[in-house]
């Protein structure tokens, strides 16, 4: 059995290895920034900055920690001249973080209209999900974006894609929209641009049905003049 002489030997020595390797870990940290530099620039929309990288050749594709690229970090702070010098140099419109958020998928969730336009300019996926399943239709008719659906509608999407919740877009405009002016809007779209108006959900409740369940005498009113049944 060692002696207290001993012991205290051995005690230093593990306190000159952890401080050894407290040392070693925090140089590591101080030399791996928390995000890649061409990624912070497009997060705080530093256009500058952004052209110094790309000019540099840094890696436009480059990620962090939560599998971001320039591009995604650009559309989420909505900076539209970041977002459309990165998609001139070849940023990947599709590329996706850990979430399954891709900037084409992010902008049509959250409005961002005109960064969305860039990314189906630059050949956006319409057949892209995200982590529900869904399509960029289906997010923004839910949050009320009228003029993103409308854009979407241009395009081929289809208008009748089921999400892992068992919801279309019009499904959706109806179950978690509030029947205000805008979920009207958005209905009427939909509805225009020939969405089954008779898919049901998966308890086989139909658009019209939730539209009444919900009080939404409007989107109901133009459900029925359509020829939808309960």
């Amino acid at each position: 059995m060692a002696g207290p002489q001993a012991a205290r030997r051995l005690t230093g020595r593990r306190l000159v290895l952890a401080l050894l390797l407290l040392c070693l870990t925090e140089g590591a940290m101080a030399q791996t920034p928390d995000l890649p530099p061409i990624v912070a620039a497009a997060e705080k929309g530093d256009l500058g900055e952004l052209k110094r990288r790309i000019d540099a050749r840094a890696d436009i594709e480059a990620r962090d920690g939560t599998g971001r690229t320039a591009l995604l970090a650009a559309t989420h702070g909505n900076h539209i001249e970041a977002a459309r010098l990165l998609i001139a140099a070849g940023a990947d419109v599709n590329a996706k973080d850990q979430r399954q958020d891709s900037a084409y998928l992010y902008a049509g969730a959250e409005g961002h209209l005109a960064i969305l336009r860039l990314t189906l300019k630059a050949g956006a996926d319409l057949k892209s999900t995200n982590r529900y399943g869904g399509t960029a239709l289906i997010p923004a008719a839910h949050h009320g974006h009228v003029e993103v659906v409308r854009e979407m509608l241009k395009t081929k999407v289809d208008i009748d894609h089921v999400n892992r919740l068992g919801w279309t877009a019009l499904l959706e405009a109806i179950i978690l929209g509030d029947g205000g002016p805008r979920h009207v809007e958005i209905v009427r779209l939909l509805v225009n641009a020939g969405a089954n108006l008779d898919l049901p959900d998966r308890e086989k409740v139909t658009p019209l049905a939730h539209a009444e369940r919900r009080g939404q005498a409007q989107i109901a009113e133009i459900l029925k003049a359509a020829g939808a049944k309960r």
